[in-house]
């Protein structure tokens, strides 16, 4: 496999994340969105959580973006606002190949470097094993699931949520609100 890179997301990459994640809403269970959104709305998106001071970060590989993760906020609510919820996406044949816990181990510490505390997992689909691993295998542990929370291809699908501790802030003394 050729060599991989952990690079920041930057806008000419989005078309490929758009690809990526498309592929995801329209033939798997990993995302209860049903609809692909188009490259305008990946990028409305990305713009939110990276002018958010939130990490967004992409594999490449030969020049081509392989998987890509990100950070965003957990809850609207100001009291949430040093716990993020993750999301991580490969392409298919990228997959179970490594190449997402180097993207969530980084993804993990730039969200502590920059004072994050918690980190979820917010998992679709109670069956989507890799990616309940691939959380294990970062630190995460299971906090539980939700049965039956979303309706897609005709059934109802379990959303799993895993949550660990990032860095010695998770521990430390509260911030001055």
């Amino acid at each position: 496999m050729p060599a991989i890179e952990i690079r920041p997301a930057a806008l000419t990459d989005i078309p490929a994340i758009t690809d990526i994640y498309a592929e995801e809403v329209l033939e798997r269970t990993a995302t209860f969105e049903l609809e692909a959104p188009d490259v305008s709305e990946m990028t409305r998106r990305y713009a939110a959580l990276t002018d958010g001071g939130f990490p967004y970060l992409v594999a490449a590989s030969d020049g081509g973006v392989t998987g890509y993760a990100y950070a965003g906020p957990f809850r609207p609510r100001p009291a949430y606002r040093f716990t993020v919820e993750n999301s991580i996406y490969l392409a298919p044949a990228f997959q179970r190949k490594g190449i997402g816990l180097l993207l969530l181990e980084e993804l993990i510490a730039r969200s502590a470097a920059s004072g994050l505390r918690q980190m979820v997992a917010v998992i679709g689909d109670s069956a989507n094993e890799p990616s309940i691993r691939l959380h294990a295998r970062a630190g995460f542990s299971m906090i539980g699931t939700l049965a039956n929370t979303g309706l897609k291809f005709g059934r109802w699908l379990d959303t799993v949520l895993m949550q660990r501790a990032l860095g010695e802030a998770a521990t430390g003394p509260a911030f001055p609100e």
